[in-house]
């Protein structure tokens, strides 16, 4: 019997099993995928939002504001990279202005500090590749950077650090209410609970679905992007958004913490959960929209496209977080500005925990968590002393990365280390660079089945039936 059994790897079910860590709880992740933060966690903006687009009183406002707020520290104590590099919101007529100004109002109401507006000179004077017909901008100076699968696996990492277990490929089929506590059938056994925390991303309503009297329907949202070379890293130094519409905030052009540089997303509602495809049309229309923000938006430099899914309810605006049922908590439609409000998400899901099973404070609790850096952000010193300790750092798998073998083999050996093609990309930044894959993939490929055991033709992309090469079963 667990205490709390919670549904989902994302960064939202992993931030809420490192909070529950902090109590004496029982606590079992199961994700339906063979690594952490391989679902609506791996491909979004990365933005750490300031909060000024959310309407006040809302979760989203709320949790937002204090999951941004906590980011700074998380990002020392677990070890993750955030770059606090702040935003514009760009207007181009006289006659946005109000709307600016409403912003910045809505952003004050919420408890967003250091809001301003800024005019045509200003503008260009931090952002000189700023489209000149600018009129004026809202900045918010406390928005940031984060890499989601990054930040997931580091909460995930402290959680089973501290006790909390994980079970991967484990898909929820049925879950049954019994006397005082949950029975969840899955694809691999059956486990026994006081409490679920459904955080199942794109599946939270089928998860929803099985137990609850009220119904959800998650519609997924598309958001397909460009992400630009690293030599087009300088193009923009913060998160450039235009005026939001009725689909979001549009279409923005920022650099990512990796020293890329991101554009999009669009924003188009899709009846296919696994849809992550691109099409024409869409990216043309990035182009096009992208370059009223910043004209000289090289997009020639494209490293490659792709698509990512937000966890949309229907009929919904806010998130849904709630104890729906005695000890079955809900984190529904947690779409925008979700990958911000996460660690808010998760502090206030073990409140809910904490209320219904009134556990005892886990006094032995390490918030930190130790990981190997990787080679490269270490100095010459340092790494002369490490590839003497051990020669597979001297060895680089990644051209364009600079990723070594060393980096590759600690990856995959770390605790919940990485298991698929994805999970070393994910965990190492091996294959996200200029070739994206095209020169490391065998190498990995060869590293990741000598480190599990495993023939070639066994080791997959993302897990499942999705192998690399022919013949798996051979």
């Amino acid at each position: 019997m667990y205490d709390v059994l919670i549904i989902g790897g994302g960064i939202v079910g992993a931030m809420a099993a490192r909070e529950l860590a902090k109590y004496q709880l029982k606590i079992l992740l199961l994700e339906k995928n063979a690594e952490i933060g391989m679902g609506v966690t791996k491909a979004n903006s990365g933005i750490v939002h300031a909060g000024y687009d959310c309407k006040p009183q809302t979760f989203k406002a709320k949790l937002n504001v204090r999951g941004n707020a906590m980011y700074p520290e998380l990002a020392t104590d677990l070890g993750f990279m955030f770059k606090q590099n702040g935003s514009l919101v760009l207007a181009f007529l006289a006659t946005d202005l109000p709307r600016l100004e409403a912003l910045k109002q809505q952003g004050i109401e919420n408890g967003v500090s250091n809001l301003k507006i800024l005019f045509k000179d200003e503008i260009l004077a931090m952002e000189p590749h700023i489209n000149p017909e600018v009129y004026a901008a809202l900045y918010a100076p406390s928005a940031g950077l984060v890499f989601g699968p990054e930040v997931a696996q580091a909460a995930a990492l402290n959680a089973h650090g501290n006790g909390a277990q994980f079970e991967f490929e484990t898909e929820v089929l049925a879950i049954s209410k019994k006397s005082d506590y949950y029975r969840v059938a899955t694809n691999q056994t059956t486990y026994d609970t006081k409490v679920i925390i459904n955080a199942a991303g794109l599946n939270s309503d089928v998860i929803n679905n099985f137990i609850n009297t009220q119904k959800y329907e998650i519609t997924p949202r598309k958001g397909e992007y460009y992400l630009l070379d690293r030599a087009t890293g300088d193009i923009v130094k913060q998160t450039i958004f235009q005026l939001p519409s009725a689909k979001g905030k549009g279409v923005l052009i920022l650099p990512t913490v990796h020293g890329n540089v991101l554009v999009g997303p669009s924003a188009e509602f899709v009846g296919d959960k696994t849809d992550v495809s691109t099409n024409a049309a869409t990216l043309k229309y990035l182009q096009t929209s992208v370059r009223k923000s910043v004209p000289t938006a090289p997009l020639s430099m494209t490293s490659t496209t792709f698509a990512g899914l937000r966890a949309k309810a229907k009929a919904h605006d806010d998130f849904i977080i709630k104890e729906s049922m005695p000890g079955f908590i809900n984190a529904v439609g947690i779409d925008s500005p979700g990958l911000t409000a996460a660690p808010a998400i998760g502090e206030y899901i073990a409140k809910l925990v904490a209320n219904y099973l009134a556990p005892a404070v886990n006094e032995t609790f390490v918030k930190t968590q130790l990981t190997m850096p990787l080679f490269q952000t270490l100095s010459i010193t340092k790494q002369n002393q490490l590839i003497k300790q051990n020669p597979a750092y001297g060895r680089i798998v990644c051209r364009c990365e600079q990723i070594t073998e060393g980096d590759v083999i600690n990856a995959i050996r770390s605790p919940l280390g990485a298991k698929t093609l994805d999970g070393i990309k994910f965990k190492s930044l091996a294959g996200t660079g200029r070739c994206q894959g095209g020169f490391c993939a065998p190498k990995l490929i060869e590293i990741l089945a000598k480190a599990h055991e495993i023939k070639a033709n066994q080791v997959t992309k993302r897990g499942g039936n999705s192998y690399i090469l022919a013949n798996p079963e051979v």
